[in-house]
Order: C-alpha cells, then sequence, then structure tokens
C-alpha cells in the first residue's frame, strides 16, 4: 500500500502544509533514538527535496545533537482529519544556528517565534506514503501556547541560560552544540 518517490511533489506539499503537526525523529550510532512531535507552523517546502523546519527551545536538544554525528532524519506528517494517510520525508539534515550566516536568510522564510535555536535543513532523498488508516480521527482545536508564552516572557538572555543549563548535551550525554565553542 505505501507508495516511494524521489522528490515531493505539489500534491504532498499540500498534504504537509495542510497538517498541524509532524514528527521529527533522529538517532545517533549509540544511544537512544529521538522522536519529537512539533508544530506551531514551524515547517517550510523549499522545493522538490529540500525542507526546513524551526526548532524553538524546549526541554532537549536531541536532534541537534545526533545530527551533528549522523545527519539522518525523518519528518512524518498524519492526516488526523479528512482522508487518511501518512507522509514520510527521508533524507539528511544540517543543524544551523544563529550564529551561522545561514540563519537569516532562513529565518526570514519562518515564523518570528520566541525561543527560535536551530533551523534544520533537510535534504529530502525519499518521500514515502502510506494509508494511514490506523491513524484515529481527531478535531484539531488550536495550537498550544504555553511554550510560546514561556519563551517570550523571557530575554534573550535569559534563554541562552537555558540553553547553557539544559540544552548543552543530549539525554545521553553527548554535546549538541546549541552555544558556540
Amino acid at each position: 500500500m505505501g507508495k516511494q518517490f524521489e522528490a515531493i511533489s505539489d500534491k504532498h506539499q499540500q498534504f504537509i502544509e495542510n497538517q498541524q503537526m509532524f514528527f521529527v525523529a533522529t538517532a545517533a550510532a549509540e544511544g537512544r533514538v529521538n522522536v519529537s512531535p512539533k508544530g506551531m507552523d514551524s515547517l517550510r517546502i523549499l522545493g522538490e527535496n529540500r525542507a526546513i523546519w524551526l526548532n524553538v527551545t524546549g526541554s532537549g536538544n536531541e536532534t541537534a545533537c545526533h545530527i551533528s554525528s549522523h545527519p539522518r532524519m525523518t519528518l512524518m506528517f498524519c492526516a488526523f482529519e479528512g482522508a487518511p494517510m501518512t507522509l514520510r520525508l527521508y533524507g539528511t539534515a544540517r543543524v544551523i544556528h544563529q550564529r551561522d550566516d545561514e540563519w537569516q536568510e532562513l529565518a526570514a522564510l519562518l515564523p518570528d517565534l520566541p525561543g527560535a535555536r536551530q533551523i534544520f535543513d533537510l535534504s529530502v532523498d525519499l518521500v514515502q506514503t502510506s494509508c494511514g488508516m490506523s491513524v484515529p480521527l481527531y478535531d484539531y482545536v488550536d495550537q498550544r501556547d504555553q511554550l510560546y508564552n514561556w519563551a517570550d516572557r523571557k530575554t534573550p538572555e535569559q534563554i541562552e541560560r537555558y540553553w547553557h543549563d539544559r540544552n548543552q548535551t543530549s539525554i545521553d550525554g553527548v554535546p549538541t552544540g546549541i552555544l558556540a565553542e
């Protein structure tokens, strides 16, 4: 029932843009596999083989850690409303920090969210769709605002302090690269 494609088609892009949430999966060679839910209108498709998404400050920083050593990434989108479908983007990703030259150019394409931490630039080498018939139906109500409000109340210095205290290493104790060396 699954189909594979070499590129993101217009139909795929429309499906992706209609989803309120997506999931990010990464793994290093050793340690835990990480899967994170994302929302906040933080993803953009930039071409048939490229997607970027903005990562905001949170309790962990596993994705950045994993990408620094093993750049494999999978993004998964599920239809929780309407016709069933699951779509995955497979590829290799780069992490872009605010200190990097590309930050300004790519950040201009994304929402201005408080606590913005990294942008991930995914080079897609495989798109896979599957039926999604086992995914339950849900009614979308709204995006949660707690993380947005938490970060909005912080100064840039307080956000950086949070990164220093809680985002410098993965749960496996590996450096994430969040702060300039």
